[in-house]
């Protein structure tokens, strides 16, 4: 079995290892490798993609991964990353987020059979320990000063946490000794701000089974842009992985607007390209730098693997429509998405002239004819340079839009009827 460890160094995924060298020994027979997500949002973000994608790489390269989503952890709060004590969501919230947490896990793991993966709820097993035997059987394995020099507390210890938040990391600990004792678990994984975390748990397993248990972690990068700020962000926040949230078109829109240098790391960090694969774009694209090759190839590669190929090839017919003035192929929900933000209502039809002010792309009948002599003005992206010309329902797509260009970027969407 080939050692997975090394193509996930070369796409720069991995953080920090417990050992390196003993990770590297496990893989090298089948491992079964848990990671948790956590339901304190209906849907996922891009940023939970990088640990998506972390298991379906083992997953590919022939190892068990189990995720396991945290309907329990999630009525508590991951103290993680936060600088003040989270509100907690209601229990029905919590199992909601959790459903939907899995619907989406299911879209990416391969689940035909449980010896390739399977997706958890911690809640099944957390839920039914009493307080008394989490303190006898758990919590007395955890020094609170131990827990005090742990990043997560230790950077909360000014602004204040509960003893809700400060006994989180007991309880993902307990998880990963509840998976290796029934699942076999020997590996977890997580995002590199739950380090702390994810040490606790190795500590709780060679606690109570003894220093030599092949148990080990390693944490996923943060991953950041080339200016060092957070990625993931896009000017209206988060980008989700639920379509109805984050637009297939809005995510393609992302990526292929990223540098010429983080363009090529994230082919490596969201694709499933090759390695020889993508040496092979960063060639064409450094040799052709204008013609934008690595952004192309990455927008359209991230948007298939998130929502699938007909998704990809809508959002990327979308994005070239709008500078070879195609619109006519465009599906109905394409172009309410692209120009609905700039839709006008006619209740009947205009000369050209006319329609420009209406849609208020010209402020008088001498602009609007100065605009249309100097073809500077299309109709589902066909020059008209006749200003008296009826804009009527046979210039209509799908019987009611009608796509006016004025410029190089001015667009508006006129309703007939």
């Amino acid at each position: 079995m080939e050692n997975v460890i090394d193509e996930l160094n070369w796409r720069g995924l991995i953080k920090e290892y417990s050992n390196e060298e003993s990770v590297k020994k496990l893989f090298e027979s089948k491992q079964t490798i848990y990671c948790g997500f956590d339901p304190s949002a209906s849907s996922m973000h891009i940023g939970n993609f990088v640990m998506i994608s972390i298991l379906m790489r083992l997953q590919r390269a022939g190892h068990k991964i189990v995720a396991v989503v945290g309907g329990a952890t999630g009525m508590i709060g991951d103290p993680s990353g936060k600088s003040k004590e989270r509100n907690l969501l209601t229990v029905d919230k919590v199992k909601e987020n959790t459903e939907s947490i899995r619907r989406q896990l299911e879209r990416f793991l391969d689940l035909s059979n449980p010896d390739k993966g399977m997706i958890l709820n911690n809640y099944d097993w957390l839920s039914k320990i009493s307080l008394l035997e989490y303190l006898r059987d758990t919590a007395k394995f955890f020094p609170i000063n131990y827990m005090l020099n742990k990043d997560i507390v230790k950077s909360r210890l000014e602004v204040g946490i509960s003893l809700t938040e400060f006994c989180y990391m007991t309880l993902q600990s307990f998880d990963f000794k509840f998976l290796h004792d029934n699942y076999g678990v020997n590996i977890q994984i997580g995002g590199n701000d739950q380090w702390g975390n994810l040490t606790a748990g190795l500590d709780l397993i060679r606690k109570t089974e003894g220093d030599e248990s092949k148990v080990e972690c390693m944490t996923a990068h943060l991953i950041t842009r080339s200016d060092g700020k957070k990625f993931g962000k896009s000017e209206d926040g988060a980008l989700f992985l639920d379509p109805k949230l984050t637009s297939p078109y809005k995510l393609y829109q992302f990526f292929i607007n990223q540098s010429d240098e983080d363009c090529i790391k994230y082919l490596k960090v969201f694709t499933f390209l090759t390695k020889e694969e993508i040496m092979e774009v960063e060639k064409e694209h450094l040799a052709n730098l204008g013609a934008r090759i690595g952004q192309k190839k990455l927008a359209y590669e991230v948007t298939k693997v998130i929502h699938g190929q007909e998704a990809a090839d809508e959002a990327k017919k979308m994005s070239e429509a709008l500078f070879s003035n195609d619109f006519k192929s465009l599906k109905e929900e394409s172009i309410q998405e692209l120009f609905g933000a700039m839709e006008v209502k006619l209740d009947e039809p205009l000369i050209l002239e006319d329609l420009l002010i209406k849609v208020k792309a010209a402020s008088s009948k001498r602009e609007a004819r100065e605009f249309i002599k100097n073809g500077a003005v299309s109709i589902n992206g066909e020059k008209v340079q006749e200003s008296t010309k009826l804009i009527d329902s046979s210039f209509t797509l799908y019987g009611k839009y009608i796509i006016l260009r004025r410029g190089k970027k001015n667009y508006y969407l006129v309703r007939l009827g």
